[in-house]
């Protein structure tokens, strides 16, 4: 009796990835590509790719696809002694900090920030809720502190060049921090800006990069860096988010709707929908490419102010 197509589907991709054509850290084919090639519907090819998810030989990334390799694993902070519930000073009151903050990343990268909560903390570590804010204060001084520890992890390079390669390296950075903790466009405010020791280097190596505006063109500027770095790594949370409940990255929810699209475009006459998607033309939505593409189109603006 022959094999179900998916499992036929999901045998050819785990060749290649034992095989090497398909590295660690590669794009599997899209559900798009499988239906062209093994001409299956698009169920099935979803169902290629779950088989594999379940093997944890490939994962879906935001933004990104489905990639060769199991998902990353979240590192957890160890269990400190309940020690930490006396009263304590100087270096060991820090160290003590730092636990805790460490335990709120590590919660809030599993889980999202609605999950970190004084009481989880308390119960991941060990100790008394009320030992906690010893440590920490509340819950809103907590987050500001784990947003401060995170931006610590991505401290900022010595900065060369002209205006735009300085201003370039900083929104990188910032991308970066946002890539490793998703979290954490969430806490940042652009209106209200928090007065932090790893986020205030960010703001006046921007500042510098701007200094042939006027003070107030240039603070403009600054905050239209960050709010446009921070506004599109919000989606990669969304996007994680979604990936979770649905178990479809963007392009295999994309190419579901197919049928719908062009039912749409067609009723509608909506011809710039109809070129594009003409030739069975693929759409690679990577936001990393979106960001870098971004960036230039916001520092070409800056660059005729300048």
């Amino acid at each position: 009796m022959d094999e179900p197509p998916y499992l036929v589907i999901a045998a050819e991709l785990r060749r290649r990835i034992e095989t090497g054509e398909l590295q660690p850290g590669e794009r599997v084919p899209s559900t798009r590509s499988l239906v062209r090639d093994f001409g299956v519907a698009m169920a099935t090819a979803t169902k290629a790719l779950r088989a594999l998810q379940d093997e944890r030989l490939v994962h879906a990334s935001p933004g990104v696809g489905t990639i060769v390799g199991a998902p990353p694993r979240t590192t957890r902070a160890r269990p400190v002694p309940a020690a930490l519930n006396e009263p304590r000073s100087g270096l060991a009151l820090a160290l003590e900090r730092d636990q805790v903050v460490r335990m709120g990343i590590a919660i809030a990268d599993a889980e999202g920030l609605p999950a970190v909560s004084m009481r989880r903390i308390a119960a991941e570590l060990g100790v008394s809720t009320m030992a906690l804010y010893r440590h920490v204060g509340g819950k809103e001084t907590l987050v500001l502190q784990m947003v401060d520890a995170a931006f610590g992890e991505f401290p900022l390079p010595t900065l060369y060049g002209d205006w735009r390669a300085r201003v370039t390296v900083v929104a990188q950075t910032q991308w970066a921090a946002y890539r490793a903790h998703l979290w954490l466009a969430g806490a940042v405010s652009v209106g209200r800006p928090q007065v932090l020791p790893h986020l205030l280097p960010h703001t006046d190596a921007l500042l510098s990069a701007f200094k042939p505006l006027d003070k107030t063109t240039a603070m403009y500027a600054v905050i239209s860096v960050f709010g446009y770095v921070r506004s599109l790594a919000q989606a990669m949370e969304t996007e994680a988010q979604a990936v979770q409940d649905t178990g479809l990255t963007a392009d295999d929810w994309a190419e579901r709707q197919t049928e719908q699209m062009a039912a749409v475009i067609a009723a509608g006459n909506l011809t710039a929908f109809r070129d594009l998607m003409a030739d069975d033309w693929d759409f690679d939505y990577d936001l990393d490419r979106l960001f870098a593409f971004g960036l230039d189109l916001m520092l070409d603006g800056l660059a005729v102010r300048l």
